[in-house]
């Protein structure tokens, strides 16, 4: 590999980490705004619609390059506005623990649309690692009592839609590679918005009654956090085969659980230790595979 292509592949490999690490975090702040009355959705909502606001000029001045990808460019907002609204009601409606297990299935789905809509195959070792991050995701999130990840409510079917939904979402940025990082990162966002208000429509959900305080706490964490988030996934995701950028993302599951434990009363088990350490440990050999 040329030294510049492989400063661009760790640059990447650094921006999914990057991504993963702000993705496994920023629940707690979600927390905060709904414990200060504004619901998850209502704060997707407003997160969103920061970022989406700022990103009407590039739409403006990009919009003669949207036409040749419209359908791609249309299915990838559906696929963003479902994953994060689904899986944000998911962890509201149901059991944390099988809601994260059925969305962390979304690796195997990213395989196969990957291998099917991109015509991606995995060598012996990306399989290995691979198999080694499922296994590690599933050993990080078992709890007998929760059973088989196999969807028995609305939320679980929610999560599970979520999972496929955000799977879509990253193959699509990865085939649609050579289109402006704008473009795509607004039709994201106001794909969130427009699933967002569609779901409060449907919910006749009330304004929330809260202080300008937590309205603009939400706006800047859209500023300041979907923003960065959103940019650096597009890159690491384009710039890699899928299968291992959905390995790489794995690291969310690591620094959540390591974020529970510092933020709140949540001990980290040897369960989690152990099965963090895998997912770690197949993230780093993915991340040496070369392209």
């Amino acid at each position: 590999m040329k030294t510049s292509e492989h400063i661009h592949n760790r640059f990447a490999i650094a921006c999914l980490l990057f991504s993963a690490s702000m993705w496994g975090v920023i629940w707690y702040p979600l927390r905060l705004l709904n414990d200060a009355g504004m619901s998850a959705v209502w704060s997707s909502l407003v997160m969103y619609l920061a970022a989406a606001v700022l990103a009407i000029p590039i739409l403006f001045k990009q919009y003669k390059l949207i036409p040749p990808f419209r359908t791609d460019l249309l299915i990838l907002a559906v696929a963003a506005g479902i994953t994060n609204v689904a899986f944000v009601v998911a962890l509201i409606e149901g059991e944390i623990m099988r809601v994260m297990l059925l969305f962390y299935l979304s690796p195997l789905w990213t395989v196969l649309l990957g291998h099917w809509w991109l015509g991606e195959r995995l060598s012996r070792n990306a399989l290995m690692m691979f198999l080694l991050a499922m296994f590690g995701s599933i050993v990080m999130l078992w709890n007998p009592q929760i059973g088989w990840p196999w969807p028995h409510g609305l939320a679980d079917w929610l999560a599970l839609t979520a999972s496929v939904a955000f799977s879509i979402n990253n193959v699509l940025a990865r085939k649609l590679a050579h289109v402006p990082m704008g473009v795509k990162t607004a039709v994201i966002w106001w794909g969130v918005v427009v699933t967002a208000i569609l779901i409060l429509l449907w919910q006749q959900a009330p304004i929330p009654d809260v202080s300008i305080y937590v309205w603009s706490s939400a706006w800047l964490l859209g500023w300041i956090g979907i923003v960065v988030m959103t940019v650096a996934v597009l890159y690491g995701v384009a710039k890699m085969p899928v299968y291992r950028s959905a390995v790489i993302m794995l690291f969310e599951l690591v620094v959540a659980a390591i974020a529970a434990w510092w933020l709140t009363d949540e001990i980290m088990s040897l369960q989690e230790w152990l099965g963090g350490g895998l997912i770690l440990l197949a993230a780093y050999g993915v991340a040496k595979i070369e392209n």
